[in-house]
């Protein structure tokens, strides 16, 4: 399936791969589908929106056998206070739902800040934008796609 994350890795020349998974609606935990696509949970990163008190909202790409640090991702951001943004303005501002949520081609160009757990990986994985697909590539060629359509980039949470 050719999502807007795919088109914009395609469009910059960027290598990847795509895997599919079977979606189960009422299990949508990110260690979940690393199981289900064969990675270690540390190996596969979840997505996350989260918005700071003084600068807005960001993306924190964490693990998904890990909890975002907010306080970490605050002192990054230059924010006192960082919360997770309610799941029902999720898709208004990325333009994805719940368990497809990805930095890549988003609706909006918000900050993304990659966990440096990434680095340790030749490859790691990340939703394709939609449920049921993820995207596997190296964590330089995300930060090199992600560097394209947002400002902000390279701090680590």
């Amino acid at each position: 399936m050719k999502t807007n994350a795919v088109r914009l890795l395609d469009k910059l020349g960027i290598r990847h791969e795509l895997r599919d998974y079977e979606v189960d609606p009422d299990d949508l935990d990110a260690r979940t589908v690393a199981s289900k696509i064969g990675l270690p949970a540390e190996q596969v990163f979840k997505t996350l929106v989260a918005r700071g008190d003084s600068n807005g909202v960001c993306f924190a790409v964490v693990p998904a056998d890990a909890q975002l640090d907010e306080k970490a991702l605050a002192r990054l951001t230059g924010d006192r206070k960082v919360e997770l943004v309610p799941l029902k303005e999720v898709q208004p501002l990325t333009g994805y739902i719940r368990g497809g949520v990805t930095a890549l081609a988003a609706k909006r160009n918000f900050p993304v800040y990659l966990d440096e757990t990434a680095e340790l990986f030749d490859v790691i994985s990340v939703s394709a934008g939609v449920r049921g697909t993820q995207i596997l590539l190296a964590p330089k060629d995300y930060l090199a796609a992600v560097e394209g359509v947002v400002g902000e980039i390279g701090r680590k949470v």
